[in-house]
This record gives C-alpha cells, structure tokens and sequence, in this order.
C-alpha cells in the first residue's frame, strides 16, 4: 500500500512538471486555467507529505529519503511563476522522489 502514495506523488510531480514545461516553452495558454498548476502542485505536495508520513505507520524507510522534497516544495510558492528560480528549485524535488519511489518499489 505505501508504493502507491510514492507512485502518486512520483506521477503528479511529473504531470504538473510536464505542464509548467509547456506553459514556460509558450506551447500551452494556461491563462483560462491557471488554477490547473496550482491544483497539481497541491497534490503534489499532499501526496508527498503522505508518502513522508508512511514511516510514521509500518511502511518501511523508502519516507525518509523522500522527506528532503518537502523543503523545496514548501517554498516554491514564494518563489517568483515562471522564473528560472521557480523551475531550478521545482527540479530539484527530482532526484528525492526518484529515490523515494526506487527505495519504495524495492523494499
């Protein structure tokens, strides 16, 4: 059961990353629905938190190394939309989800 909030967070990560790629590359308007990003981001976030929260519950280590991802994504709501800050610091959640998820799967 706890692979599946890592697979969750993992997977909204990257479709909210997909969509703020396309938006800063100019192939997608999201001016009518900029509401969908943050929705995403929110999910991501909740999702993550309740992956760092497994080992909290029986659902092994895999939380611990995903716990450094909370920092960024805490702040990068008082970072600057569509700024190179903003997509540096949304990239670096990367490297801890992948590891979180890759801990996860195997454990």
């Amino acid at each position: 059961m706890p692979q599946v909030l890592f697979v969750a967070a993992s997977v909204s990560f990257v479709v909210n990353a997909l969509f703020g790629a396309s938006v800063k590359a100019g192939w997608v308007n999201s001016a009518p629905f900029h509401w969908v990003h943050t929705a995403l981001y929110i999910c991501t976030f909740a999702l993550t938190a309740a992956a760092v929260s497994t080992v909290f519950w029986g659902g092994g280590v895999a939380g611990w190394f995903l716990l450094p991802a909370l920092v960024p994504l805490a702040l990068l709501p008082y970072v600057r939309a569509r700024s190179w800050g903003h997509v540096a610091l949304a990239l670096s959640v990367a490297p801890f989800l992948a590891l979180g998820l890759s801990v996860s799967l195997v454990s």
